[in-house]
């Protein structure tokens, strides 16, 4: 199984998780055919996105696949008056990764992150591990602490 360099930082970290693949496909990079792949509950497969606030820049929400971002609320835990999500275009670049395989583990650099807090509700959730076709199976709480995120209110 490809080793991603999102599992070589978790190795280097002592970090346990597991790398879960699954059939994706070009026309349809959601949360939910993910969550079907797996066999897996929609709350537990979360998704990463990157925002962009007016005051403080870049930043990372990690939420549920079924739940849509609040900017509102993106905006105020993140110290900003305002926020938009980042032009698909920029996600390669910005943060090292592309849409459908974003993870909130080794971007180019480390954005203030936040999971929503119903990540706490596990055992393990799923987040990207950094390619398409491979999920990373991980602790929320170990999550947290690596990415040292903040939390996405309920």
């Amino acid at each position: 199984m490809l080793k991603t360099n999102v599992a070589r930082l978790l190795d280097a970290a002592g970090i346990k998780y597991g790398l879960v693949p699954y059939e994706f496909s070009e026309d349809d990079l959601s949360a939910q055919h993910v969550a079907a792949e797996l066999g897996e509950d929609i709350d537990m497969v979360f998704k990463t996105l990157v925002l962009r606030g007016d005051r403080n820049g870049l930043f990372v929400c990690v939420i549920p696949g079924a739940l849509e971002v609040d900017l509102k609320l993106a905006a105020k835990i993140s110290g900003n008056k305002s926020c938009e999500m980042v032009h698909v275009r920029e996600l390669l670049p910005l943060t090292g990764y592309i849409r459908g395989g974003c993870s909130p583990i080794g971007m180019k650099k480390r954005y203030p992150t936040f999971i929503h807090e119903s990540a706490l509700m596990y055992d393990y959730i799923y987040v990207s591990a950094g390619v398409r076709g491979l999920q990373l199976k991980i602790s929320p709480k170990d999550l947290f602490a690596y990415t040292g995120a903040g939390i996405y209110p309920l």
